[in-house]
């Protein structure tokens, strides 16, 4: 079979997998649009301002806006959050306090947060006496045993859950675990904050997180949220008595979400939202293309074939280290921006082992762009994510199957 049949063949055998990608991307642009509307978005909002930012409507209206889209009591949007690993981080500081414990029930937390957990000496929770345990997942779902024994410690102020795997051989977790864990952990009297870092999860199923019970979840605006216009930032969405604490961790308490300008101003935020359940759903299509493609090539992917996606993020084993290589640097090749570019591994500030990554992006870094990422570690596997257009996705499994057969 050449590249041309293999992949007509498996778009054949994905017809209903695309079918219920469309339907939840449709679901999730009426959700769009009703709070579009609801908030009645009109051109004065996409203005610039300066300085402090006092009475900036355009800001202001974009919290409510992600507030009302995430079924939340209130919103903190900004351009000033450089990353999903800061928003995760001035989310955490702004809720807890010295004496508090931090428990991840999904495991260990994507790497670039293990210096913010628990770094000595640089300003890491552990830093300002906050304490940090975890359990495991068990069979790919959340241990209730674990769970239950670790939640007899008082001192646990934040139920911490990871929806997407990070590099962790392992399918993302799926709305309806995350809404019966919740519920299991309310069940139990825990009446502090469940918070969940939503990365790389946004509109890929037809509910959030905070919808599902979540106090607070997190994301990243050149992830799926930004729809791949955002240029920068990221969202903190939940209760009003978490958001108020948070945005003064963000600015300062006695200001807290009061003030924030943007000098360029906020179009591309409102339309990156607006997209981004069409582009959620490329994405995801794009994902099931290659990862049906890969296995009918004996490779193993995560998630496997005939399993629903939770997050754009699709893992791909391989035997050697150099067969990984050639993989990430055939998304680099297949890129709109730096293809020319040779890929090699690198120090890479907030990981633990050198990394590989292919990101010729418009935005720098947007992962919900047609991207992929490796630790150089045993087992060797790679991260792929994204894709604007299904059919740039289809462009670059093309070129990534010459380079693999």
């Amino acid at each position: 079979m050449n590249i041309d049949e293999l992949i007509a063949s498996s778009e054949a055998s994905l017809k209903d997998a695309f079918r219920y990608a469309e339907e939840v991307a449709y679901r999730n642009q009426c959700k769009v649009m009703d709070a579009f509307r609801k908030n009645k978005i009109a051109l004065r909002h996409f203005v610039p301002s300066t300085g402090y930012g006092y009475g900036d409507e355009g800001r202001d209206t974009l919290n409510a806006l992600f507030a009302d889209i995430f079924g939340t009591e209130s919103a903190l949007v900004s351009p000033n959050i450089v990353s999903g690993t800061h928003a995760l981080t001035v989310g955490l500081f702004g809720v807890l306090k010295a004496g508090d414990t931090l428990f991840s029930v999904s495991g260990d937390p994507y790497d670039t947060l293990t210096e913010v957990i628990s770094g000595k000496g640089n300003g890491s929770l552990a830093d300002y006496g906050i304490r940090f345990k975890k359990c495991a997942l068990k069979d790919g779902d959340f241990d209730l045993e674990a769970i239950a024994s670790g939640l007899k410690d008082e001192s646990v102020k934040i139920v911490f859950i990871q929806r997407s795997r990070g590099y962790e051989w392992r399918d993302a977790v799926s709305e309806e675990k995350i809404g019966k864990v919740i519920s299991f952990i309310r069940g139990l009297g825990f009446d502090g904050c469940v918070f969940v870092d939503n990365c790389y999860g946004e509109f890929v199923e037809k509910t959030e997180p905070t919808e599902n019970g979540a106090d607070v979840a997190v994301g990243s605006l050149i992830k799926n949220a930004g729809g791949g216009i955002a240029p920068s930032g990221g969202y903190i969405v939940g209760k009003k008595k978490y958001i108020d604490r948070i945005a003064g961790r963000l600015t300062a308490p006695s200001v807290g979400a009061e003030v924030g300008s943007y000098a360029f101003g906020y179009q591309y935020f409102y339309e990156g939202v607006f997209l981004a359940p069409h582009v959620v759903c490329q994405a995801v299509k794009g994902s099931l293309l290659i990862g049906a493609c890969l296995e009918k090539l004996g490779y193993k992917t995560s998630p496997s074939l005939g399993v629903a996606p939770y997050d754009i993020t699709r893992a791909i084993r391989f035997d050697t280290k150099e067969q990984l290589i050639s993989f990430i640097q055939a998304v680099q090749e297949s890129s709109p921006v730096d293809s020319f570019v040779t890929l090699e591994p690198w120090d890479m500030p907030g990981y633990q082992e050198q990394v590989i990554m292919a990101a010729g992006t418009f935005v720098q870094g947007a992962s919900i762009e047609l991207s992929a990422d490796a630790p150089i570690k045993e087992p060797y596997i790679a991260y792929f994510q994204g894709g604007l257009t299904y059919e740039h996705c289809k462009y670059a499994l093309t070129k990534i199957l010459q380079k693999l057969v």
